[in-house]
């Protein structure tokens, strides 16, 4: 065990049922904290690339847009996007959009809605 989780575990133990919970628990949140950090590298590192692709003369006012409007500006940017996305969908799930609660709770919304609309003439 890691210095932080052994911690964690030796103040929290009366609380954890067994050692299997918090390990669950514990994986889930160094998950999430990982994607968070490859987010956070993700948008350091793109946008010195885009400045650094800036014309020379930028800070004098003399703004070319010669290097904002080449594909290999973002090509970096675009690719890597695609493999933080395919990341975010392995920490939160296929369902990170529409879980199962949500289904649940828009019928609930329109069972609701129906019911105060029938009761409304009466």
């Amino acid at each position: 065990m890691g210095r932080f989780r052994t911690r964690m575990y030796e103040e929290y133990a009366q609380e954890f049922k067994n050692d299997e919970s918090f390990e669950r628990a514990y994986q889930k949140v160094k998950k999430i904290k990982d994607f968070y950090s490859h987010l956070k590298v993700y948008i350091i590192i793109n946008l010195l690339i885009i400045i650094s692709n800036l014309d020379g003369d930028f800070f004098g006012w003399n703004l070319e847009e010669k290097g904002l409007l080449d594909w290999h500006t973002y090509s970096t940017a675009f690719y890597w996007g695609i493999a933080l996305v395919i990341h975010a969908f392995t920490v939160f799930g296929p369902d990170i959009f529409f879980n199962g609660d949500w289904e649940q709770k828009k019928i609930r919304e329109y069972m609701d809605k129906d019911a105060s609309n029938t009761n409304k003439w009466e």
